[in-house]
């Protein structure tokens, strides 16, 4: 039996268990099965029908399942033993929920039905495997990359032996949210364009030469200061699972280049490794405090739930909150592109836009602060999905514009995916696993979170290659 075959019915049987066994009134169950029909259809499609490997596909496949369908019903389920409201303190509405899966419905369509046009009408040369040639340069450029990489960890010895030592989820205080991003969303991540071109030198380059000794010798170096910058320790796992998922494509893509190994993957992934990873980057405990009492880590573990109590957790509250952006702009009504127009100019600092509007996740977050009591009232920082941000912008048409916009930016970085340019190929494939990270929201930091890292990995090397002409 053929892996998606097996999948499919592992899929199916899952679902039906959540249908069979969940708790709902007949109006919300029949909403959620008309969206398990459209996602259903999806995952058929690219499981069985889609010929060409498409991880972004997957990504979305998998995020709309566990956070729109899955987290949700088995929320709604458990709500009699949480005073019926959420995990963001939003209360249980009939109407709130069946709006907000008509909201989930329409994005699934329109997105579908723009993925599969806009995927027959761009395929073009750029859109086929070309054939993997080393540039000239090669060496010298992974020479450069890797005295940057090198001058990068010197620069930031101090910072970086803080970030190992102090608490892994204290952060740092006192530094400015622009110059960290600067710092670990781009700087932090030349190591990573370095070890991809030289292993691919050393791939195809496979005599003992002056240039392969050299390029070896880089490689392990950049791929360690990589492992030093990148960790739990110093990384929240925004930016680890989309490296380190990427990094497994790179040295073993037989393990996940297909999209049935890469769904298992991904979905078995977010279902153990993501509370596990979120356990170590969210405990509050210094290295030597680790080291000294390993408790801490297992004890947080068992406390937190982990995978039985992640879905009822605000780790899956994208569904929770798009019912409470919905409520929000019944009070105060649509941006009208406002919100929008901040996530994609996140890069102008506040002090030069004073009236630079704060993130959607901030502003619904306040929101159920002040009128449902949310949390302890200090904490405002929640995720807000792709759907939400088109709702606050713009309503229904909102939904359907970020549909067609996440729809084409795919089919974009599929082409880049397929181009046979390493550096595109990497950051692309980095873009699909970062894709939940984007869904989820919100929007301005899954921009900000991605374009850091497509500047250091692609745009700064491919400069370095113009120079090196």
């Amino acid at each position: 039996m053929k892996l998606k075959h097996v999948i499919t019915f592992l899929y199916l049987f899952l679902s039906s268990a959540l249908f069979l066994f969940l708790r709902m009134e007949p109006l919300i169950w029949g909403s959620f099965f008309i969206n398990f029909v459209v996602i259903t259809y999806i995952t058929n499609y690219h499981l069985n029908v889609e010929k060409c490997f498409s991880p972004f596909l997957t990504s979305y496949t998998i995020f709309t399942y566990l956070f729109l369908f899955m987290a949700p019903m088995i929320q709604i389920d458990s709500m009699a033993s949480n005073n019926m409201v959420f995990s963001n303190a939003f209360p249980y509405k009939t109407l709130d929920i069946l709006f907000t899966n008509f909201l989930i419905l329409i994005f699934n369509v329109v997105f579908f039905c723009s993925y599969v046009f806009l995927k027959s009408k761009k395929q073009s040369e750029e859109f086929t495997n070309l054939p993997k040639n080393i540039n000239r340069s090669a060496p010298l450029q992974i020479l450069i990359i890797g005295s940057l990489s090198i001058l990068i960890f010197i620069s930031n010895y101090e910072y970086i032996v803080s970030e190992i030592i102090s608490s892994v989820y204290s952060g740092q205080e006192g530094t400015s949210l622009a110059v960290l991003l600067l710092k670990k969303k781009m700087l932090f991540f030349i190591p990573f364009a370095g070890v991809v071109i030289a292993f691919r030198y050393l791939k195809i380059k496979k005599k003992i030469s002056t240039n392969t000794l050299v390029v070896f010798w880089m490689f392990l170096l950049m791929i360690v200061i990589l492992f030093v910058l990148k960790n739990p320790l110093t990384e929240k796992r925004n930016a680890l699972g989309p490296i380190y998922i990427t990094l497994i494509y790179l040295f073993y893509p037989k393990i996940i280049n297909s999209n049935a190994k890469f769904f298992l993957f991904l979905f078995s992934s977010m279902i153990i490794g993501f509370p596990l990873i979120s356990s170590i980057t969210h405990l509050d405990a210094s290295l030597s405090e680790l080291i000294s009492n390993p408790d801490i880590f297992f004890n947080n573990l068992i406390e937190s739930g982990a995978v039985l109590e992640t879905f009822n957790s605000l780790h899956y509250d994208a569904f929770a909150n798009i019912i409470a952006t919905v409520d929000y702009t019944k009070a105060y009504g649509l941006s009208f592109g406002y919100n929008l127009l901040g996530s994609f100019l996140f890069f102008i600092p506040r002090s030069i836009w004073v009236s630079k509007p704060i993130t959607t996740g901030k502003e619904i977050g306040s929101h159920l602060i002040d009128n449902f009591n949310f949390g302890d009232g200090n904490f405002n920082n929640l995720s807000n999905s792709i759907i939400s941000e088109g709702y606050i912008n713009f309503g229904i048409i909102g939904v359907l514009l970020l549909s067609i916009l996440l729809a084409f930016t795919m089919i974009k970085f599929l082409n880049w995916f397929r181009s046979g340019n390493d550096l595109k190929e990497i950051i692309a494939f980095y873009f699909a696993v970062h894709l939940i990270f984007l869904m989820r929201g919100d929007l301005t930091n899954g921009i900000a979170y991605f374009v850091g890292p497509l500047i250091g990995v692609y745009l700064i090397p491919k400069l370095i290659s113009k120079l090196l002409k």
